[in-house]
Parts: C-alpha cells; structure tokens; sequence
C-alpha cells in the first residue's frame, strides 16, 4: 500500500490575520510530521501537503478548526515516494499571483463546472476554452481544442487576455488549470473586464484525471503537478515525466533518451548553457547521492523543489 498522502487544497478567504496563522500551523505540520508548501496572504490559503495519511488529515482538521476554512475542500492521491522533502508556510502579497489588485474570486469568479459535465462544455460551439496554465505546463499535456496563451508565468495572463481578440469571437470562455486556483482567479478578471459567461472546471484537471474515466477523457498527454511525482496520468498515476536535477525542468522519456541527458548533471533543455565546472558540481553531487543511497541514507543534495516559476499554481 502506498505510504504517501498528498493533499492539494487552496481557498480564497478573507484572512487579515493570516500572519499570525503561520507559527501554528509550522508546529502542527512539524508534529505531524507533514511536508509540503503552504502559501497564506490576505486572500486565502493555497498549499500542496504530504505525510502519513493519519499527519495530513490532523493538519487538515486543524485548519478547519478555524471557521473560515470549515468548508475547505482537498484532493488526495496516493504514492510510494515521499513528494516533498521540506516543509515551507510562507507568506505572501497573493496565494497565486497575478498582480491585478481588487480581484476577488470568493465573490467574481466564474461559473463552476463539474468534471463529469465538462466534455459537454468542451463540445459547445459557443465556447472557447483556455489553458491558463504556463507554456511548459500546457507542452506536457491538454485538453484537445484549447488555446495555449503561451505564457512564462501566470501574471503574464491579464495582458494576454487583453490583447486576444479569440476570446471575444464567442458568447462564452471556460477555462482550465492544475486545480483550480489559477482558473478561479482567471475567470474573476475576465468578468472585472467586462466577459459575461465565464466558466471553469471545478477541482482542474486532477479532479477531471481522477474522475472521469480515460475511455471517456479528452485529456491528452500528462499533467504537471507541483512535487516530485513530477507528472500524473489518468486516475492520478504517475506519469513518465522527470526532473532534471541541474535545471529543475521536467524531462520526458525521450529526453531521458538523448545523448544529453546525464542523471543528475544536465538535460536536452540545459545541456548548453552550463559550464563544465558547473557540470563537474553537479556530477560530484550525483556521485554523493548514489553513496548515500547505497548506505540507505538521503544525502541532503537530493533534496530539490520542483519548479518555483510555477507560480505555486495547482
């Protein structure tokens, strides 16, 4: 049986206070042994947890104690190597940034659609439908028929936004993310800026992978998701997609496969942009790494976040 529990929440709520929660939820974390990233600003709370499945449901009972995250609602999948090394509650201006001030999702968002109705959406020919997620992100896998807004980052969105003139060509925009965050945050721009029928998948495409059967999918390819599985496929399994532990981007089989592929010292995407002593840095490292392994031990170089550029989107 899978040892891991890996709990993704987030929810946009009014938190003056949220300062003060941080010391408290360290220490539950801490006992509990839990890891993860938990983000807290004046917006809400975006997170993504892992520990035993008896330490993350007490620090998702303890958030709950609080009225304000009474509701919270979360996605559970399973694995059999420890997602996260480290434990981080930072906090910050935004749970997931945009940098559009008086946005409000708890009160602006779109509409909400379930997992189970969202090939019915896919299918109207009055919907655009948008990947608001970053142009790595979207490479790696998507819903057939969606614009890719090419973005680096998720605060580069509102100007695409903006500027595409597709967005107006029909009545109605749904769009899709990771697991709803950017998409909540997404469509309550879109309606600041005038859009009427805004609409997004309820839970993102990990509550679609888990729900809705792969006979019945119109996903393609894999998601990325913000730990070390790296990537998952239908049913939350996990996928074929890597780190790179020189440049922290996800590889595929066939960069695996390349000539420039060494583990742990560079990839297809960094191969050429690193000098040799760095290259001989991180062979050393690889070198450690596969010593401790063999004595059963982690060597502390193992210990990488993935992609801090991903805006802590899930």
């Amino acid at each position: 049986m899978a040892k891991f529990l890996t709990a993704a929440l987030y929810k946009f709520v009014e938190l003056s206070d949220f300062a003060d929660i941080k010391a408290p939820l360290l220490d539950c974390c801490n006992h509990n042994n839990v890891k993860g990233t938990i983000l807290l600003a004046a917006e809400g709370i975006n997170g993504t947890i892992a520990g035993s499945s008896e330490g993350v449901h007490a620090v998702l009972a303890f958030l709950r104690c609080d009225a304000r995250f009474a509701d919270l609602v979360h996605k559970e999948s399973f694995s059999e190597k420890a997602p996260f090394y480290r434990l981080k509650v930072r906090l910050r201006r935004e749970i997931v940034t945009m940098g559009i001030p008086d946005i409000n999702p708890s009160l602006m968002a779109g509409k909400y659609v379930k997992p189970d109705e969202w090939n019915k959406l896919l299918d109207d020919p009055d919907v655009v439908v948008v990947d608001v997620r970053n142009n790595f992100e979207v490479s790696m896998g998507t819903f057939a028929g969606a614009i890719n807004p090419k973005t680096k980052s998720f605060s580069d969105l509102p100007e695409w936004a903006l500027q595409e003139a597709t967005l107006r060509d029909k009545p109605k925009v749904a769009m899709f993310c990771t697991g709803g965050i950017r998409c909540e945050k997404s469509t309550a721009f879109l309606r600041s800026q005038g859009f009427d029928e805004v609409y997004h998948l309820e839970g993102g495409i990990l509550k679609y992978l888990e729900t809705v059967p792969a006979s019945e999918s119109r996903w393609e390819g894999e998601c990325f998701v913000f730990d070390e599985r790296v990537s998952v496929v239908h049913e939350l399994k996990l996928g074929n997609y890597q780190l790179c532990r020189a440049c922290r981007e996800p590889i595929s089989e066939e960069d695996q496969a390349s000539e420039l592929f060494v583990l742990g010292v560079s990839c297809p995407h960094c191969h050429d942009s690193k000098t040799e002593t760095k290259k001989q840095g991180f062979s050393e490292r690889q070198r450690q790494i596969e010593l401790a392994k063999g004595r059963n031990q982690t060597h502390i170089g193992a210990r990488y976040d993935v992609k801090e550029k991903v805006d802590n989107g899930i």
